[in-house]
């Protein structure tokens, strides 16, 4: 029976069996000896390793800094008229209204009134994104006393801590370098004001019209995620899907808010976004940071989340001590994988087994080999269905709860063992079958879960020491 099986079928499948012991009590001894360094992310499994170059490629010399409205979230309407002719974008979202207004009359699942109404619930109450930050806390300086000052390990140990108690599920740290991760915060902010982002030989950071100026010395990035919740996820594609990520949104910059609060009360500097996705490239500073691995998806995978997590970042010039970038076997895993594809409706991921330096449009950023995905027919099939999908994420194997031992034993499979990843993925497709376009869950029944924890998500992933 699919879904059946149990921890000795499962090693026995993929010739462990016999070798459970001896993984998991190498396991502990390796998460001794790894855990608490100043340079990696605490409480990891022990088959996460570090290493001073992420397992995606990067050509920094043809790296260059991106326009953000260069995505399809500032030119969708452009690469669409480009692609299927005048008129397009506009019909397609005349598209997405009709359907979703007409699927809320019939009362179809997922798209019902309390539906709409949870959406918009799950929207409210996000804060006002600035620059600098609110700026509402009081300063040492105003409160007559010295600024915190701390090393570099220390600075970084308390940013994590406060960070995880307002709500970040992972926490790295970047230092930005002019020839490499500099590159990656954006050349121009998002279509609306397209404003520049400068670095200047400044001693405070400023904004005006046409640019937003950051201080030289603000050369250190606190990226962060948040969790998302799996069980609204995989009622995606429809409007209870989309949940998953309005909510998670709405968390997302209320802890930023908090942490440039954080910052700004210890008499530092902080510099964010005032714009949604508009200061850098999340994936990629995440995955400098150490938060996770780029993958099929061409997003970030992490170890104890899967790719369910949003990111965000601020820069600072409280020192902090870099965080490295890890291995736990996604990209290989992915070249075997390929479920995501499969199963995404609008055949927008790539198939193909090995990454690619080709680019798919404009709105990719050259110079790094990824799996490029069609962001353009993406985006095409969230106007249908009226939602952001999030389709690739819920089947995605690593999406999975790791509670079960079976799933700590597959997952450190992946990460040392390539060989197995095929067999792998077909016990994961047995286990956790899927329809192409429908979701894994019925929407109907997520209202019928009155004990669900807090924000829908499991807040013991990542959170204990393993």
């Amino acid at each position: 029976m699919p879904g059946s099986l149990n921890r000795r079928e499962f090693l026995k499948s993929v010739g462990l069996a016999g070798a459970g012991v001896t993984l998991a009590s190498s396991g502990v001894a390796e998460a001794a000896a790894s855990n608490n360094k100043p340079n990696e992310v605490p409480y990891r499994y022990w088959w996460v390793k570090y290493q001073d170059k992420p397992t995606i490629e990067i050509d920094w010399k043809q790296v260059q800094r991106f326009k953000e409205w260069k995505t399809t979230r500032g030119s969708l309407s452009e690469y669409r008229s480009d692609m299927y002719g005048e008129g397009f974008h506009k019909k397609l979202n005349d598209l997405s209204s009709r359907n979703k207004k007409n699927w809320e009359a019939n009362a179809v699942s997922g798209y019902t009134t309390k539906d709409v109404a949870f959406k918009a619930a799950a929207g409210y109450g996000r804060p006002t994104m600035t620059f600098m930050g609110p700026q509402k806390t009081s300063t040492p300086e105003e409160r007559g006393v010295p600024r915190y000052e701390g090393t570099p390990e220390e600075n970084s140990q308390i940013i994590r801590a406060a960070a995880r108690h307002l709500g970040a599920s992972s926490v790295g740290f970047v230092e930005l370098d002019t020839n490499t991760t500099m590159k990656l915060i954006y050349d121009e902010q998002p279509n609306g004001d397209k404003r520049k982002i400068r670095f200047e030989n400044i001693d405070v950071g400023y904004e005006t019209d046409d640019k937003l100026a950051i201080p030289d010395k603000a050369r250190y990035a606190i990226v962060f995620s948040v969790q998302m919740s799996g069980e609204t996820m995989q009622r995606g594609p429809t409007l209870t899907g989309s949940n998953t990520t309005g909510l998670s949104y709405t968390r997302l910059w209320l802890t930023l808010a908090q942490m440039h609060e954080f910052i700004h009360g210890l008499g530092w500097q902080s510099y964010g976004t005032p714009r949604s996705n508009g200061l850098g490239i999340y994936p990629a500073m995440a995955t400098m940071a150490g938060l996770g691995e780029m993958s099929r998806l061409n997003r970030v995978i992490t170890p104890q989340y899967g790719p369910m997590v949003r990111f965000t970042f601020l820069l600072t010039d409280l020192p902090l001590a870099p965080t490295k970038p890890i291995n736990f076997g996604v990209m290989e895993f992915c070249k075997h994988c390929k479920r995501c594809a499969d199963l995404c409706p609008s055949k927008s991921l790539s198939f193909d087994t090995e990454p690619s330096w080709e680019v798919q449009g404009q709105w990719n950023n050259p110079g790094h080999k990824a799996y490029f995905e069609n962001s353009v027919t993406c985006r095409n099939y969230w106007s249908q269905v009226g939602t952001n999908c999030g389709i690739c994420f819920a089947v995605c194997p690593y999406t999975m709860d790791d509670e079960a031992t079976i799933q700590k034993i597959w997952k450190a499979t992946a990460a040392t063992t390539p060989a197995f990843d095929s067999t792998v993925t077909r016990i994961q497709n047995a286990a956790f079958p899927a329809e192409l376009g429908k979701p894994i869950k019925s929407p109907e029944s997520w209202w019928e879960n009155e004990n669900m924890p807090e924000y829908g998500i499991n807040t013991m992933r990542g959170g204990r020491k393993l």
